[in-house]
C-alpha cells in the first residue's frame, strides 16, 4: 500500500480503516465458528493501521522542518494536534516503543487493551508486558527490527493489570524527525476476543455471543457436576470428596489440581494431580512433600479468605519451589494460575490452586468466580463428611453397648447372628441380640426399640444391659421381662421395646428352652427332618404399663433342631413384585429355613440374609436382626 502523503488523505484512509475493521467485528460476530477469513484480513488491516501510521509520522517530520511563515506556526501546530488525534482515534492498539523497549506512547485503544491509562504506561519496559515464556522472542523480533528495518509480525500473549490477552503483534521502524533515536510501533490485535467499538467500554459494548454463552453454560455444567458429586453418599462417608472434586476439575478445566486443607491449624498438602498425558509422576511427589506455607500465593489467601487469578504468569515464586531451587510454576510449565479459599463464610478449610499449561487458554474472572464457588461447595462438603464421621465413630460406640462383639460358646448348642443397619446414610440401630451367662445357664435374647437415633440406641443398651444384670438372680425369663418393663415404666423413656427372651441350661434332658415374649415376632423352629413351625409369642412391648404380664412357653429342641430369633425389620421389610410392594413376612422365611434342614446355625443365618438381600432387590433399606441357637447333641 502507498503511505498517504498529506493529512486529508491520511484522514480519508483512517475513515476507511475504522469502517473495514467495523465490519470484521460483524463478521466475527455473525460467523464465528469461521474466524480463519475475519482474522486473515485483519491481518491485513494492521499492515494498512502501519502504513497510516508510517504516513502520520512522515507528516509530523515536515511539520517540524516547515519554515515558519506568517500563520506557519499556528499552522503547523494545528497539523500536530490533528496527528495525535489521528494517532490517539486509530481503531486498533499502537504503541511507540524507543530502540531499548520502553514505552512512549499509547493510543486509546492500547490503554483499553491493556486496562491502564497511557500516562501509567509511559515509560515502562514494554517486555515486562509480554508472558515471561515468550520474553526473549519478542527482544529478538524487536533487535532484528532496528538492525533491518524489516516489519516482523508474530503471535504473543500481552498482560497487565490482571487482563490477558493473545495478539498478533506487528514491529515497524519509525524515523521521527527531531528524535534522538529510532523508534518501533508496535500494533497489537487480540485474537481471542472482540476488541471493543473506539470510545466504549467493554462492559457497555460486549454482547455475549455464540461462544461465550457456551464456555458460561460449560462453567455452570461443570459446578453443577461438582455438586451431585459432592452430594453423593460415598463422598459423606468416605474420605473421597477432595479426591473426586480434584479429579473432576482436572478433566474438565486445569492441567493441574492442587488442593491444601488445614488440620490443626496448619495447611498441609493433600492432593496433587498433574497432566495424564505427561510424564510428571516424580514432579507429583516433590509437590505432594513440599509444605503450602513457602508458596507466597497460598498464604495470601488462605490469610486473607479470597481467591487470586493470574492470568499470566509473571512471578514465577508464587507457589514457591523445589528442591533443587527451580520455581514450581516454572517446573509446571504454567501460564496461568488460579486459586481459591476451600469454606464458606469466615471459615477457611484450606485451599485449592488451579494451573494451567503456556499453550492453554489463560483463567479469567469468570473462572474465578467459578471456582470461588467450588471451593466453598467442597468446603460445605469437608465439614460434611468430618460431621458425618463423628457421628459415625459415635455410632460405633453406642453400637458396642448394643451388640455383643463375639458370641460365647454354650456347651452343647451352636449359636449365630446377624445384625444389619440397613442402606443409607449411618444412622443409630434400635435392635439388638445377645448370648449370656444366667442363674443356671445361659440366656439369650432379640429385640428392637421403636426408632433409632441416640436416644433409641441408649434405651437399647438399658434394655440389654437390664437383662443381663436381673437374669444373675433370676430363674424365669418372663419374671426378667417383667422387673425390665416397670423399670422403663418409671425411667419414662417414651419408647417401647419388643422383646424375645430365653433361658437353655446345658446338659437338661431333652433340651428345654422357656421363652418370654414382649410383642416380638414369634420365634420359628427348625425341626431338624425340615419342618418348621412357631411359638406362641405375644404379649405387649416393654415401657406401657406398670404391673404387666407377659407370656413364657417351654420349647424342647431335638438334636439338630434350630431355633430362630428375628425383629420386626426383617419380617415387616418391604421388596417389590412387579407394582405391588409386599411385606418379607413369616411365609417367605418359612420357605428358606426349610431349606437349611441339619445345617449349622451360620449356615441357617447366611441363607436368611441371602434370601432377604435378594427379596429387597440387592439394597436393604430395614434394620434387621437374626440369631439361631441350634442344639448339637
Amino acid at each position: 500500500m502507498t503511505e498517504p502523503t498529506d493529512l486529508p488523505a491520511l484522514e480519508q484512509a483512517l475513515s476507511g480503516l475504522t469502517a473495514r475493521i467495523s465490519s470484521l467485528r460483524q463478521a466475527r460476530a455473525a460467523y464465528p465458528a469461521d474466524p480463519g477469513p475475519t482474522l486473515d484480513a485483519a491481518l491485513v488491516e494492521l499492515d494498512t493501521a502501519r502504513d497510516l501510521l508510517r504516513g502520520a509520522i512522515g507528516e509530523l517530520g515536515k511539520s517540524r522542518r516547515r519554515p515558519a511563515g506568517p500563520g506557519g506556526r499556528d499552522g503547523a501546530n494545528r497539523e500536530l494536534k490533528l496527528l495525535r488525534t489521528l494517532y490517539r482515534a486509530m481503531p486498533v492498539p499502537v504503541i511507540v516503543l524507543d530502540a531499548s523497549g520502553n514505552v512512549r506512547r499509547v493510543n486509546a485503544e492500547a490503554s483499553r487493551l491493556l486496562g491502564s491509562p497511557d500516562g501509567y504506561l509511559t515509560g515502562r519496559a514494554f517486555p515486562l508486558l509480554v508472558d515471561v515464556s515468550r520474553r526473549a522472542a519478542f527482544r529478538s523480533h524487536l533487535t532484528a527490527v532496528l538492525h533491518t528495518g524489516e516489519t516482523a509480525a508474530f503471535p504473543t500473549r500481552l498482560a497487565h493489570q490482571g487482563r490477558a490477552h493473545n495478539v498478533q503483534l506487528v514491529l515497524t521502524q519509525l524515523r521521527m524527525a527531531g528524535e534522538p533515536q529510532e523508534m518501533i510501533a508496535a500494533v497489537a490485535l487480540p485474537v481471542e476476543a472482540r476488541t471493543p467499538e473506539p470510545g466504549r467500554a467493554v462492559e457497555q459494548d460486549a454482547t455475549p455471543d455464540e461462544p461465550q454463552l457456551l464456555a458460561g453454560a460449560r462453567r455452570q455444567e461443570l459446578l453443577s457436576q461438582l455438586t451431585r458429586l459432592l452430594l453423593d453418599e460415598e463422598s459423606l462417608s468416605q474420605p473421597v470428596a477432595l479426591i473426586r472434586s480434584g479429579r473432576l476439575l482436572a478433566a474438565h478445566t486445569a492441567d493441574w489440581v492442587i488442593a491444601d486443607v488445614v488440620r490443626e491449624g496448619v495447611a498441609r498438602r493433600s492432593l496433587v494431580l498433574g497432566p495424564t498425558n505427561q510424564p510428571v509422576s516424580r514432579l507429583i511427589r516433590t509437590l505432594e512433600r513440599l509444605s503450602p506455607a513457602a508458596a507466597p500465593l497460598i498464604s495470601h489467601v488462605l490469610e486473607r479468605g479470597t481467591g487470586v487469578v493470574h492470568e499470566m504468569v509473571e512471578d514465577d515464586s508464587l507457589l514457591g519451589a523445589l528442591p533443587d531451587g527451580v520455581p514450581v510454576l516454572q517446573a509446571a510449565r504454567a501460564g496461568s494460575v488460579l486459586s481459591v479459599p476451600i469454606g464458606a463464610g469466615e471459615e477457611t478449610a484450606g485451599v485449592l490452586t488451579l494451573l494451567r499449561l503456556r499453550e492453554r487458554p489463560s483463567f479469567g474472572l469468570a473462572d474465578l468466580a467459578l471456582m470461588e464457588d467450588a471451593g466453598a461447595h467442597i468446603g460445605l462438603a469437608l465439614r460434611a463428611q468430618r460431621t458425618f464421621q463423628d457421628r459415625s465413630q459415635a455410632a460405633d460406640t453406642l453400637q458396642t453397648g448394643v451388640l455383643p462383639r463375639t458370641l460365647p460358646e454354650i456347651p452343647g448348642y451352636d449359636t449365630a447372628a446377624a445384625y444389619h443397619t440397613g442402606a443409607g446414610p449411618r444412622a443409630i440401630g434400635g435392635e439388638f441380640y445377645d448370648v449370656f451367662r444366667v442363674k443356671d445357664g445361659w440366656g439369650f435374647a432379640l429385640g428392637g426399640v421403636v426408632g433409632q437415633g441416640e436416644e433409641a440406641a441408649s434405651v437399647t443398651a438399658l434394655v440389654r444391659g437390664g437383662l443381663r444384670t436381673l437374669s444373675v438372680w433370676e430363674d424365669d425369663p418372663a419374671e426378667v421381662v417383667a422387673r425390665l418393663n416397670d423399670a422403663l415404666v418409671v425411667q419414662d423413656t417414651g419408647m417401647f421395646v419388643m422383646v424375645a427372651a430365653g433361658f437353655v441350661t446345658p446338659g437338661r434332658r431333652g433340651g428345654r428352652v422357656r421363652l418370654a415374649s414382649a410383642g416380638n415376632h414369634p420365634p420359628a423352629v427348625l425341626k431338624a427332618d425340615g419342618e418348621v413351625g412357631y411359638t406362641s409369642g405375644g404379649g405387649m412391648p416393654l415401657g406401657i404399663e406398670t404391673g404387666a404380664k407377659f407370656p413364657v412357653e417351654e420349647v424342647a429342641l431335638a438334636i439338630g433342631d434350630t431355633l430362630v430369633l428375628y425383629s420386626d425389620g426383617l419380617a415387616g421389610s418391604r421388596g417389590r413384585s412387579g407394582q405391588a410392594e409386599l411385606a418379607y413376612g413369616e411365609g417367605r422365611l418359612t420357605e428358606v429355613l426349610a431349606r437349611c434342614a441339619g445345617q449349622p446355625a451360620t449356615s441357617v443365618v447366611k441363607a436368611v440374609e441371602d434370601d432377604h438381600l435378594a427379596f429387597s432387590g440387592g439394597q436393604v433399606l430395614d434394620e434387621t436382626t437374626v440369631l439361631a441357637l441350634r442344639r448339637a447333641r
